[in-house]
């Protein structure tokens, strides 16, 4: 019994309906939609997503989509993630105009020509073809120069599988990751690890303890600043317990009278 309702939802959910865009969302209206989820469910038939033209952010990642056709209608798409499919063609994307991210990773991309449709896209900054997370990847990250030739094609991206190209932290990040790389290559000589001298301290000792000035104001300025303190913390304590005297009046005055028998 539990096998075949199992069968069932799977069969239900191998292709996109009215009837599972307005449960998962609970929006009547499939216009009304404008985040969808729909991750791991063993689809592969897109089927009426184009009816939700308002939809920004869609997430159909882990699933088994080979024709993106249906997509095209999403002229406001924002955020699109495709990860964990079997996509080869992503020419139905280029009507998408709004969509600024695009995750691909751990499809079936053969080569950088198959990005071209998508160069009419101005808004798109970020495209990921590879997550070292998950290990995905797609043929065309085989090439050891398709980076290069996907900014070629998008000069303005800003983010390319998941590391930022341009812009504000890119130097910082292309420097990081030089200087790690250096390290990497020079770590180990004729199979050892080299000696490393011993490390020795950025600052003397006692540089971060506070010293007390020998300037008099400064002295009576931390004398007051202390005599201050001490009486707001008296105040406080005399606060505290005068609302706790206020809270036990409160809580016997609103207790059950009993009267004797």
């Amino acid at each position: 019994m539990d096998s075949k309702r199992e069968k069932d939802n799977e069969t239900e959910c191998a292709k996109i309906t009215n009837v599972l865009l307005k449960s998962r969302t609970g929006e009547f209206d499939l216009e009304s939609i404008m985040f969808l989820k729909l991750r791991k469910l063993g689809i592969y038939d897109l089927g009426c997503i184009g009816e939700c033209i308002n939809l920004e952010r869609l997430d159909l990642s882990g699933n088994n989509i080979t024709n993106l056709g249906p997509l095209s209608p999403l002229r406001r798409l924002l955020v699109l993630n495709l990860s964990a499919n079997r996509i080869s063609n992503l020419e139905p994307l280029s009507s998408c105009e709004g969509l600024q991210s695009l995750n691909v990773a751990g499809n079936v991309i053969p080569s950088v020509d198959n990005l071209h449709a998508l160069k009419s896209l101005k808004k798109l900054e970020s495209i990921r073809l590879k997550d070292n997370t998950y290990n995905y990847s797609n043929p065309v990250c085989k090439n050891s120069s398709y980076r290069t030739l996907i900014l070629d094609i998008f000069p303005n991206m800003k983010v390319l599988d998941g590391e930022r190209v341009v812009g504000r932290g890119s130097d910082l990040y292309q420097l990081c990751k030089d200087i790690d790389d250096t390290i990497k290559a020079g770590m180990y000589k004729n199979g050892q690890l080299p000696e490393m001298p011993d490390t020795k301290p950025w600052v003397d000792d006692g540089f971060w303890e506070i010293k007390r000035s020998n300037n008099a104001i400064v002295d009576e300025a931390y004398k007051q600043f202390s005599d201050v303190l001490h009486e707001c913390r008296l105040l406080n304590s005399r606060a505290a317990h005068v609302i706790s005297q206020n809270e036990r009046t409160i809580s016997l005055k609103n207790q059950p009278k009993q009267y004797a028998v």
